[in-house]
């Protein structure tokens, strides 16, 4: 679809009526104090580049793509306008004018390919163990990786040594009566990086009477394709999900990542398929797609009975941008830790704010990440908690890395954890209660 025709551009950017509303919510603007750095100033640059004012080079998608698109200033926008879309369609657009080999193997070639992602991950665990990324380091080696990959490697540090997909059958039966059958949507994130999540995930469902399915054949949601102006590849991988989940008798499609469920629900599915002949599907995909946090508490309605303990734990809570504006859900995270026996839910401020992560934000602007980053664990540092609990894998790995730069002792941590936690502790019987 052509650039001026996508629905953002034709319905939505002459909404603008400059009041600078954004600029008071963007994390970046808040570092930059620079008009082209906030929302306002990508809005008049997509303008422009409608209107052919600029040309579609480098140093116009550079400005764009310091954007986090943590879709905080959308959801401030007196006029309602969704101006993520418009930075993401305008980066689609200047990449299409200018393509690199480089995202062209990172996009379309690995990240495509759910086989050659995971052996890249693991080939990546196996240097770390062999204390060869330690060694480059020392000798400087990193110091050629393009762009901000020299500063950012450092944040993968410890690379699970097997992912999910490994560890779990396809068919995951029910534990006691069965209630649904459910997709489970395992997002790359928690299956290479948090593989501990998605056996939480899976224990949690199954003992509350899901059996849960793990298509085989699922590849990544394409969020960060969109992130990184691979629009034409991001509708690729959404179809091809569609396609498959489709195929199978769910009840509902669960996903317990984030960035996954944004990029799976409706919202999305209107800014890539608006107008085209799957779009009709692909809404009706959408409406199957949950959040785990809400499903458990919406649909299953979980109560996690037990013991009141002498020692509570103390867990405040990061709202994942992709959940708390990109879909407006908040309380059922909280109301989940609120339920677990032994947790006390301490607020940090400003919760939901951006943690600087953004999927491949921390690689692309590893600098403005680390300054939004340093902002959220000085909040997070003075409610003296246990835990940081959050729903996104990719705030799991920025959040963890905080911890480390800042010498905090806290983990980080999936609420479904916690709730896997619980039942391990418990007998079998009070599960499925």
């Amino acid at each position: 679809m052509n650039f001026k025709d996508l629905p953002p551009i034709k319905e939505q950017l002459m909404k603008c009526v400059r009041c600078g509303k954004c600029r008071s919510v963007c994390p970046v603007f808040a570092e930059v104090k620079n008009e082209t750095a906030a929302p306002r100033g990508h809005v008049f640059i997509v303008q422009m580049l409608r209107d052919d004012k600029v040309e579609p080079d480098h140093k116009v998608y550079e400005k764009l793509s310091a954007c986090l698109l943590c879709e905080n200033c959308t959801v401030n926008c007196p006029s309602g306008i969704d101006i993520h879309e418009l930075n993401a369609a305008a980066r689609a657009y200047i990449y299409e004018k200018n393509p690199s080999l480089g995202k062209e193997l990172v996009f379309d070639t690995l990240w495509t390919s759910p086989g050659l992602l995971k052996t890249s991950t693991m080939l990546m665990g196996g240097v770390q163990k062999l204390g060869l990324q330690k060694l480059a380091r020392n000798i400087g080696l990193t110091k050629i990786l393009p762009g901000d990959l020299s500063k950012a490697e450092k944040m993968l540090d410890s690379v699970p040594s097997r992912s999910a997909r490994s560890q779990l059958p396809e068919v995951n039966k029910a534990k006691g009566e069965k209630k649904y059958t459910v997709g489970y949507f395992l997002g790359c994130g928690t299956d290479l990086l948090n593989p501990e999540v998605a056996l939480a995930t899976v224990n949690v469902l199954t003992l509350n009477g899901c059996e849960v399915i793990i298509p085989r054949e699922s590849k990544c949601c394409g969020l960060p394709h969109i992130a990184n102006g691979k629009l034409e590849t991001a509708r690729r991988l959404a179809a091809h999900n569609i396609k498959i989940f489709n195929s199978y008798e769910f009840d509902y499609f669960i996903t317990d990542c984030a960035s996954c469920s944004s990029a799976l629900s409706r919202k999305n599915m209107e800014f890539l398929f608006k107008g085209l002949k799957i779009e009709d599907t692909a809404y009706a995909f959408a409406e199957k797609v949950m959040d785990l946090t809400v499903f458990l508490v919406d649909v299953l309605k979980i109560e996690m009975d037990g013991d009141n303990l002498s020692e509570k734990r103390r867990v405040t809570y990061h709202d994942p941008c992709h959940l708390a504006n990109a879909q407006g859900i908040k309380s059922q995270p909280r109301e989940l830790l609120q339920r677990i026996p032994g947790i006390e839910l301490v607020e940090m401020k400003n919760a939901n704010t951006c943690c600087g992560g953004s999927g491949t934000y921390s690689v692309t602007h590893y600098d403005m990440s680390m300054k939004i980053l340093d902002k959220k664990m000085d909040n997070a540092m003075e409610t003296g908690a246990d835990m940081i609990a959050t729903c996104c894998p990719s705030c799991m790995m920025q959040l963890r890395y905080g911890t480390q730069r800042h010498k905090w002792n806290c983990r980080v941590i999936h609420p479904v954890q916690l709730i896997n936690d619980f039942y391990l502790h418990k007998p079998a019987k009070t599960a499925g209660e």
